[in-house]
């Protein structure tokens, strides 16, 4: 679709058909990020399309890296090793891309100048301080408003240390050990609980070594990085609404094709079998080799039945992204409840109160809670929809996945309903709205 503010969603009493997501944006990210700190060329396939991984393009391109693409292909970098980027030629604007500024904020504090780096107003929300500190402990110096963009790198010579995070987070993770690379010694971050290792297999992709105990991860400084011809696997995250909506409409059955199978990634899966969906999973590509990056393969799931989902804080790291599209089960019969993501007030919105707002503007149980929510218990018509949850208005806060969860309860609707914002989606998954029109038609 052309981007528009404001889209309609009509209810669909199945979802239906084959399909492939768009390339992954966190693997698509970091291998941009590490095919710049590369020596040689890099051809990155299926990279991810959305405003996100687009901005860490740009910020690449301005710190002197060449990078060309081709219309619907293959991206091309030419590295230029680890310590060797230019002084940027402007402010390195990170747009929404939380990713894209706490990643690069690592690899520039081991460079020998300055750098800015800003975002919008979302972004300029969000709490940098867990990137800051450890940083700071390394050497470089970073100037911050209250711990928020912009922020002003100033690069130095850095010292590997060993960081124990307080909140598991895969961003502050990369942040540092991109940072470690390009320290003297070793970098450790040790964290509470295990995040998605997109960054550790990246690593190996290229050439690199990663040492992986437990819930330790150490990198080596001055380790030398290799251009690789890498296909970003398709994303889990996008697929995930796609999984959600065929398993909460009766007579749904969905399969896709060349979805990302990462173990750190596909915590859904359990979910979706507890909630009483039939899921199947077949692999086309194992890890075998550094060069292979990330298993890939095809998910189905197919509506079987309805029951309650609880989620824990330890089911939480391994589902902060995918727990907006979780909620929408609670809009088709079913009851979620979370407790434990706090983390969610801190994303592009924060996703607990978006999500509580938006799905009782759609007539939907929804209670918030400090650290979660519950969702749902309410009966369906016979007509699948419920009860006010026609032509009603969602607000989706300028958060892609508030749009696509919206989108994907509004299904059981029994009237048209409104998602305002949902031009977000560009920041992910430009086609969604077109691939929902497919599938339920």
């Amino acid at each position: 679709m052309s981007p528009s503010a404001v889209v309609t969603v009509v209810p669909a009493r199945r979802i239906l058909g084959r399909l492939r997501v768009p390339g992954d944006k966190s693997v698509s990210h970091r291998y941009a990020l590490l095919a710049a700190l590369a020596e040689g060329r890099s051809t990155l396939t299926n990279f991810a399309p959305g405003a996100d991984c687009r901005s860490t393009l740009a910020c690449l391109r301005r710190l002197g890296v060449d990078i060309s693409e081709e219309a619907d292909g293959p991206i091309t970098v030419l590295g230029r090793g680890i310590g060797r980027l230019s002084s940027p030629s402007g402010t390195l604007d990170a747009g929404n891309s939380g990713t894209t500024m706490r990643l690069l904020a690592g690899i520039v504090a081991g460079h020998p100048f300055s750098s800015r780096l800003v975002g919008d107003r979302s972004l300029s929300g969000r709490p940098m301080r867990r990137v800051i500190e450890p940083l700071e402990r390394m050497g470089a110096r970073i100037e911050a408003t209250d711990g928020h963009a912009p922020l002003l790198v100033h690069g130095a010579r850095l010292q590997g240390i060993v960081h124990r995070p307080k909140v598991p987070s895969a961003q502050v993770k990369s942040a540092v050990l991109f940072a470690g690379l390009h320290a003297a010694g070793t970098t450790t971050v040790v964290e509470p609980a295990g995040t998605r290792d997109h960054t550790e297999r990246a690593l190996l992709a290229f050439g690199g070594s990663v040492a992986v105990d437990g819930l330790a991860v150490t990198v080596a400084g001055g380790q030398r990085l290799v251009g690789r011809d890498l296909s970003v696997p398709g994303d889990f995250s996008s697929a995930a609404f796609w999984l959600v909506a065929a398993a909460a409409l009766p007579g749904s059955r969905v399969e896709i094709a060349g979805v990302g199978l990462n173990p750190t990634r596909h915590a859904l899966l359990d979910v979706l079998k507890r909630f009483g969906a039939k899921v199947v999973v077949e692999v086309d590509a194992q890890v075998s080799t550094p060069d292979d990056g990330e298993p890939q393969g095809t998910i189905t799931v197919e509506h079987q039945d309805v029951r309650p989902v609880v989620i824990g804080p330890g089911e939480v790291p391994g589902l902060i992204d995918e727990l907006p599209a979780i909620a929408a089960l609670g809009a088709h019969g079913g009851h979620v409840t979370v407790s434990g993501a706090a983390e969610l007030r801190v994303k592009e919105s924060d996703r607990i109160a978006a999500l509580v707002a938006g799905f009782r503007a759609l007539g939907v149980n929804a209670d918030e809670r400090p650290d979660g929510f519950v969702i749902g218990g309410r009966a369906p018509h016979a007509s699948g929809g419920l009860t006010g949850h026609g032509a009603a208005v969602a607000d989706a806060r300028g958060d892609h996945r508030m749009a696509m969860a919206f989108a994907i309860a509004a299904l059981a609707a029994d009237a048209p309903s409104t998602i305002e914002g949902a031009d977000a989606v560009v920041i992910s998954y430009p086609g969604f709205f077109e691939t929902l029109g497919r599938l339920t038609s």
